[in-house]
């Protein structure tokens, strides 16, 4: 094999793996809702995704901290406490609606329908 047609096949190789990644990188975007934790709300305060989702909760409150859980049948999590600034991610893969709700500001509610 020359080094042009070598060249050529090796960048031929590098653009299918870059889209192949492209690709997983857009079906994964797709399946992440982003929930922000702002005055002592979520928003925003219901989020629709289809089943194997992520949501990821945002502390955005300043300087409060937030405890993020449901105890819906089938499907329970919860936080633990969570600093301002700090990112928690919960996968939901049990179809149904879920309220979640802050442990530390009780009218907190957040509404998740995973389809």
């Amino acid at each position: 094999m020359t080094t042009r047609r070598f060249a050529r096949l090796s960048i031929a190789m590098g653009g299918a793996a870059l889209s192949l990644f492209l690709g997983a990188w857009a079906a994964w975007a797709a399946n992440v809702a982003t929930v922000t934790q702002s005055n002592r709300k979520f928003q925003p305060p219901e989020v629709e995704v289809p089943r194997g989702s992520v949501v990821r909760f945002v502390n955005d409150d300043g300087s409060l901290l937030h405890h993020v859980y449901t105890t819906s049948p089938g499907f329970d999590f919860d936080s633990g406490e969570q600093e301002p600034g700090k990112v928690v991610e919960e996968r939901f893969n049990v179809p149904g609606t879920y309220v979640v709700m802050c442990g530390i500001h009780p009218k907190m509610h957040l509404k998740v329908t995973v389809r």
